[in-house]
């Protein structure tokens, strides 16, 4: 197989064990299956492209998404990258605490994202970042 999305999809792939999530998925993908529960991971510029892609983690079938552990989990998640991108360090922390909370075996992704805010907390990005990280390996 050959091409652009082949290309994404292989780094995309190498991607999962970064996140701590077995499978790692596009937008695209997501959008031609709403009915699979995902967790957006992060927009990430994969090695090789400049343009980023906003990456999803595949946590489970159809019935997860009415689990109401698991839209809790959603609702917190999803405003924990919004504080993120937003550079809201202190509110993305306590979101990332509360997380945690749910134990949705996600321990690997919060990490990482603990370590982003420590170094953006340390060093900012600067008021025109994009909340784009750029991978530097597949």
């Amino acid at each position: 197989m050959l091409g652009d999305s082949v290309n994404t999809a292989s780094r995309l792939e190498g991607q999962s064990k970064t996140y701590g999530v077995g499978t790692v998925i596009g937008e695209d993908t997501h959008l031609s299956a709403p009915e699979y529960a995902v967790l957006e991971l992060d927009l990430i510029a994969v090695k090789g492209k400049v343009e980023a892609v906003r990456v999803f983690g595949l946590m489970g079938r159809e019935p997860l998404t009415r689990d109401p552990d698991f839209q809790a989990l959603t609702v917190e998640h999803d405003a924990m990258l919004a504080a993120y991108r937003a550079q809201d360090w202190a509110e993305a922390r306590a979101l990332l605490a509360r997380c945690r909370a749910h134990d949705a075996e996600l321990e690997l992704l919060y990490d990482l994202y603990e370590e982003r805010i420590d170094i953006y907390e340390a060093d900012p990005p600067g008021p025109d970042w994009d909340g784009v990280f750029v991978a530097t390996s597949k």
